[in-house]
């Protein structure tokens, strides 16, 4: 897979990770703002209810006004908003921020505004609490305060109970500030606040609160996992809509073209998703257009091609059946034993060309010398042209490098090939020159013969193609060689092309490929 790839969906993931995480962020804050507000107005709310029930709540409890700067003030005189004046009317309790800390207030009975200026919430109520609670205990007698805790307990929300124990102890150092300021404040493990509470007879009463304020409560976290669930549905839904569309798009054009039409193709377009599948189908339909194009072209050809060796034999069968000369029988039998041979080298053109055309072989590279093939190659076609002289050009450096992984068979039928053309259009002179090295081998065949116009170089490598110059019927070959050379170096990696001999005069063909192929990669 492209790197590019990699990097356009690391980029969208990051992205949109990155938003998710803000979201989440804001989602997060938002809603802890608006829990903590109505926290610190619900958790002082039996205290400051209790103070609203107390008359002159300020008398009643001194201690107030020093310890957190209790005030009691007609609403009028208040300066505050009118949704906070209204929130008061309706007897609500209200917290403002301060720059020392959170102010508590409520209404009153006698149209005051009571308040308590907090510096930490959860440990100034639970303590303002305690003091009043050993105030009402430390005042009733010790027969009465079981039902007096009980009450108290309910009027302002916590738990409380004599301790009668050791065990219900708790550390020293809670019970030595108890001692000294008749209440001490502490936490147990799981973060719970507890009041020691040492009454003015002695005995000890453990006040126990509610939980604190988490901002990582349940209810936040399932909703921050839906909005996280909810965020990456959405994306993963557009992200499969998208791929949706960009499939229904191939599916269309796999179906026009099971229509007959060859010419459709996906519009790959900027999807990271598909644009590797889109551009896989191309490929492929443009592969099978080709092998449509290529069978019917071949059909034609071959029609064509058999027709003249047909009607010769169809002459020829008729002749031997009105001949009485022994020896123009022969001849005829001689001429039809010719038709027939130039019939079998057809079909084996005709085979090679479409197994090397509709994918290939499976080839078996194997380590072999180029320049032995080359050597056999000259031996071989210096015996069938006599009237030619084909001669090889080595040179020495290239004999350290002639091993290649080719597969000798067809990498032999191409050379012969272009030999055998060589020859047969040759003046009287044909010189290959093969050239070796570390990375590539290259075979150069030329002629002294017409040549071949630089407008018809790349079409004499098409199947059934025939230059009027240069190939005719009386010259031989049925116009699959070229093509069958291409389609071999093809699938060695290699190319194929012709260009002028600057030495000789006529026609050069040329066969470059690399000596070793990649590793783990069948050529």
């Amino acid at each position: 897979m492209p790197l590019k790839f990699f990097l356009k969906l690391y980029a969208r993931l990051t992205g949109l990770t990155v938003i998710v995480i803000l979201l989440c962020l804001l989602l997060f804050w938002g809603i802890n703002s608006v829990r903590l507000q109505s926290w610190q107005e619900r958790f002082p709310a039996p205290v400051m209810h209790w103070l609203a029930s107390v008359p002159a709540p300020r008398d009643h409890y001194p201690w107030l006004e020093a310890l957190y700067d209790f005030d009691d003030v007609p609403l009028p005189m208040l300066s505050v908003g009118p949704v906070i004046r209204e929130r008061l009317g309706y007897g609500q309790v209200v917290t403002l921020p301060t720059p020392v800390g959170p102010r508590v207030m409520m209404l009153d009975g006698q149209g005051g505004v009571l308040s308590l200026r907090l510096r930490d919430v959860y440990r100034d109520v639970s303590e303002v609490t305690a003091l009043m609670v050993r105030q009402h205990l430390s005042d009733v007698l010790a027969a009465d305060r079981d039902a007096v805790i009980k009450g108290l307990s309910a009027a302002f929300s916590v738990q409380l109970r004599a301790i009668t124990e050791d065990g219900m102890l708790p550390e020293g150092s809670v019970l030595e500030r108890a001692m000294e300021r008749g209440i001490a404040f502490y936490r147990e493990d799981n973060g719970d606040g507890r009041v020691l509470i040492r009454l003015r007879d002695g005995t000890l009463v453990q006040q126990r609160m509610a939980a604190p304020y988490s901002p990582w409560a349940w209810p936040v976290m399932l909703l921050l996992t839906l909005f996280i669930g909810s965020v990456l549905a959405g994306a993963l839904y557009l992200l499969l809509r998208g791929v949706d569309q960009n499939l229904r798009s191939i599916e269309s054009v796999a179906v026009r073209i099971a229509r007959g039409d060859m010419a459709a193709r996906v519009d790959a377009g900027d999807s990271t998703l598909v644009t590797r599948l889109a551009l896989a189908f191309n490929s492929m339909a443009e592969h099978i257009q080709r092998l449509v194009g290529v069978q019917r072209e071949m059909i034609h050809a071959v029609s064509h091609e058999l027709r003249t060796p047909v009607a010769r034999i169809r002459f020829g069968v008729q002749m031997i059946e009105d001949c009485d000369d022994p020896d123009a029988l022969q001849k005829q039998l001689d001429g039809i034993d010719g038709d027939i041979q130039e019939l079998d080298e057809l079909i084996d053109e005709i085979l090679t060309y479409a197994r090397l055309e509709q994918g290939g072989p499976v080839f078996s590279l194997q380590e072999a010398s180029v320049t032995e093939l080359v050597r056999q190659v000259v031996d071989e076609q210096s015996m069938i042209h006599p009237g030619v002289a084909i001669e090889s050009v080595i040179p020495e450096a290239s004999e350290s490098w002639a091993l290649s992984d080719v597969e000798p068979r067809y990498l032999h039928r191409a050379i012969q090939n272009l030999v055998g053309n060589a020859a047969r259009y040759a003046a009287g002179r044909v010189s290959i020159h093969c050239y070796c090295d570390e990375q590539t081998c290259r075979v150069d065949v030329e002629d002294d013969g017409p040549g071949i116009p630089e407008s018809d170089w790349e079409r004499v490598f098409t199947a059934f193609a025939r230059l009027d110059d240069s190939r005719t019927r009386t010259s031989g070959g049925y116009g699959l060689g070229l093509s069958i050379v291409r389609r071999i170096l093809f699938w060695h990696g290699g190319q194929a092309f012709v260009s002028r001999s600057s030495e000789l005069g006529g026609a050069r063909f040329s066969l470059v490929w690399p000596r070793r192929k990649p590793d783990g990669t069948r050529l």
